[in-house]
């Protein structure tokens, strides 16, 4: 029976990529046609926008489910995450960008 060769996907990342950044906020939006995820840093009433990510709804789907799976297994291995309340009001964010 021939089974299926898999394939070798060679990614390229800077060192700057490769350390990642932090985010401790995140909004996601979406249209008919894309998901977006807004990655923020934001301390006190300052914040900056640390990556954007755009994705199509069945990638997303994907990602969701991926997520769920990971962290299942996490829970498995450390225990059980505790959720941190969700702030009780409209953060009210509004974007500038550079001009």
């Amino acid at each position: 029976m021939n089974q299926p060769q898999s394939k070798q996907i060679q990614i390229r990342a800077n060192d700057a990529d490769l350390k990642g950044v932090y985010s401790n906020v995140a909004i996601v939006t979406h249209t008919q046609e894309e998901f977006v995820i807004d990655f923020m840093n934001v301390l006190g009433q300052n914040g900056v926008l640390s990556a954007r990510v755009i994705l199509s709804p069945g990638h997303m789907k994907r990602i969701i489910q991926a997520l769920q799976g990971n962290t299942k297994l996490y829970e498995q291995k450390f225990g059980s995450i505790t959720l941190t309340e969700e702030p009780k009001e409209d953060l009210g964010f509004q974007f500038s960008g550079n001009k």
